[in-house]
Parts: C-alpha cells; sequence; structure tokens
C-alpha cells in the first residue's frame, strides 16, 4: 500500500505539504505569539502551519482511499507533474523572497500556479497574480499596517 501511496502525485504532495507545515508549525512555536499590540509574528505562520498539517494528511488520507478501491490502476505520471511543480515553484519562491520582497516573489507563485495547474493563458495569469499581490499589499500595509518581507529590489 505504502508503494502504491508514494506513486500517486497527490499523496506525495501532501506528503511534502504536511512535511512543509510541520516545519512551518515549529518555527512560529519559537516566535511570539501574542504581544501587547495583538498577534505576533507566530501567531498566522502557527495557524496556516497547523491548517497546512491538518489538510495535507487530509489529503493523504482520501487518496489512501481511493488507493485501495483502485489497487491495480497504472500510474498517473500526468498527475504526480502538477503538484509536484506546484510545491517546487513554492519552495523557489521561498528562497527567492529575500530577494524579491514578498509581493514579487507570491505574484510570480501566482501565475505559475494559474497557469500550470490550472491552464490558463498568460495574461490571465498575469492579472490574477497582480490581483493577487495587490490584495495583499492593500490588506497588509495599507489596512493592517504590518509591513511584509521587503526584499533586495525594494519591494
Amino acid at each position: 500500500m505504502l508503494r502504491s501511496l508514494l506513486r500517486d502525485g497527490e499523496a506525495v504532495a501532501g506528503i511534502l505539504l504536511a512535511g512543509l507545515g510541520v516545519h512551518i508549525f515549529a518555527t512560529a512555536l519559537s516566535w511570539d505569539l501574542m504581544g501587547p499590540e495583538g498577534p505576533g509574528p507566530g501567531f498566522f505562520p502557527l495557524a496556516y502551519g497547523g491548517l497546512m498539517i491538518l489538510l495535507s494528511l487530509g489529503l493523504v488520507t482520501s487518496r489512501l482511499r481511493r488507493l485501495r478501491q483502485a489497487r491495480n490502476a497504472a500510474i498517473d505520471w500526468a498527475g504526480h507533474w502538477r503538484p509536484l511543480g506546484t510545491w517546487a515553484a513554492f519552495a523557489l519562491a521561498a528562497l527567492a523572497m529575500p530577494v524579491l520582497g514578498f509581493l514579487v516573489a507570491f505574484g510570480a507563485l501566482t501565475v505559475f500556479v494559474t497557469m500550470f495547474v490550472f491552464g490558463r493563458p498568460l495574461a490571465t495569469a498575469a492579472a490574477v497574480g497582480a490581483s493577487c499581490a495587490l490584495g495583499f499589499w492593500i490588506v497588509f500595509p495599507v489596512l493592517l499596517d504590518v509591513r511584509l518581507p521587503v526584499g533586495q529590489l525594494g519591494f
């Protein structure tokens, strides 16, 4: 059963995302969760790290149920590339953030996912990426007065 699980692209992505969630959760525990002015820097990472763990394990569990129903199915190689490509793009965006800054790295990640996973054209993906980055900028620096990580480019 484990071998079948590791052949399933969604299950592999779920396992990798659960590991990333554990890392985020564990790192956030070392930061202040609450400060005198409200939530501290560890509050949101702790929450989305925990949520990422739960949702990823739910994905793996659902894939296990489906694998039990179709034990002799052929390997879905196309199903492997999208989740693994998304995971790699997410990791690359995290690595690029010190140089590009949060807004540019997140916008580029959104463009990639929109094109690669959802198969939308570049113009649509660029509009979605720009809209998401703009939305983050409006919510955090403008409305909440919370600074987002700025890269070497000043964004």
